[in-house]
């Protein structure tokens, strides 16, 4: 069984909860205020390891408050965090989350995590089985060093491009599995998407952004499940209906489940429908990484719908 490294951001997400999202220049009356673990990395790497891959973070933290509890939530998730270091450089990343309604408005500031460098992945033990995943969240350039590394090593890359913004065809071409959204895949592709675009139109987008022909990409599409490209094919997995509370991070858990049903050996379509299901999962609780689901959790809802067989 090969391993999981997520070289990404760790955030804390200071969440308000509201009733509506306030209009530009508006003051509305919120909720309550909470604190959750965050930032696109950890919330990947808390989803891969809870779904029983065995997990590796890299990455950076502030000397702070906000550092020291992430390190402890981290640590508890069983994800080894011996490549996450500590900068005295820059405070701990911080998300800005507004909820209402079940849906969220974000705004990061990235912190420590705009630190995170070449020499961040430059030792990482990376080798053939093994699924090496990033986003957008820390430096370009070390990204694709750590993509050039796993590569070299045999080992799968899985890029989830966001927050949504342009890339070099080279950084692309060292993708094996691309994950994104709609909004995320126009940018690439440079034309405007909805996720209620017809299945052709999103097929063309991705065939637009293709590196290679053997490159996996996967669309998620909220409730309209995902569409694949896959060895030049489109494949759909439909959304499964469920009542949402708080959709941060359920593209992460999306991505963190991939990794961790390709690490052990599983197809990419497996993967897929696990993982959709995985993310059905996280957004029926408030939070990011604490909404993460276990293994024995999306077993147990498969086991449902499959009519209580093992």
């Amino acid at each position: 069984m090969g391993r999981v490294f997520v070289a990404g951001s760790i955030n804390m997400d200071v969440v308000a909860t509201a009733d509506r999202h306030p209009k530009v220049g508006e003051t509305v009356a919120g909720k309550q205020v909470l604190y959750f673990p965050g930032g696109k990395g950890a919330n990947q790497a808390v989803a891969a390891s809870r779904l029983g891959a065995r997990t590796t973070l890299i990455g950076r933290l502030g000397k702070d408050s906000f550092g020291g509890e992430l390190r402890t939530f981290l640590d508890a998730q069983g994800i080894a965090l011996d490549f996450v270091r500590e900068t005295a450089e820059a405070h701990t990343g911080t998300a800005i989350i507004t909820v209402a309604a079940a849906d969220n408005t974000i705004v990061v500031i990235p912190g420590s995590n705009a630190l995170v460098g070449v020499d961040d992945v430059a030792t990482v033990p990376l080798a053939k089985g093994d699924v090496a995943v990033s986003q957008f969240e820390i430096p370009l350039p070390t990204i694709a060093a750590f993509f050039q590394r796993a590569r070299a090593a045999g080992a799968t890359t899985l890029l989830n491009p966001a927050p949504a913004m342009n890339v070099s065809r080279d950084l692309l071409g060292l993708v094996d599995v691309l994950v994104l959204n709609e909004t995320e895949l126009g940018l690439l592709a440079g034309i405007e998407l909805s996720d209620s675009d017809p299945y052709d139109r999103i097929t063309d987008a991705a065939r637009r952004i293709q590196a290679e022909t053997d490159q996996i990409i996967c669309v998620t599409l909220g409730k309209r499940g995902v569409l694949a490209l896959i060895a030049g094919r489109p494949h759909h997995i439909s959304g499964r209906a469920v009542t949402a509370v708080d959709t941060t991070g359920a593209g992460d858990c999306f991505v963190g489940a991939v990794a961790a049903l390709l690490a052990d050996g599983q197809p990419i379509q497996s993967a897929l429908g696990y993982a959709n299901v995985a993310a059905s999962i996280s957004v029926q609780r408030m939070g990011a990484a604490p909404s993460m689901p276990t293994i024995a959790e999306v077993s147990a809802v498969l086991r449902a719908e499959r009519g209580g067989s093992p």
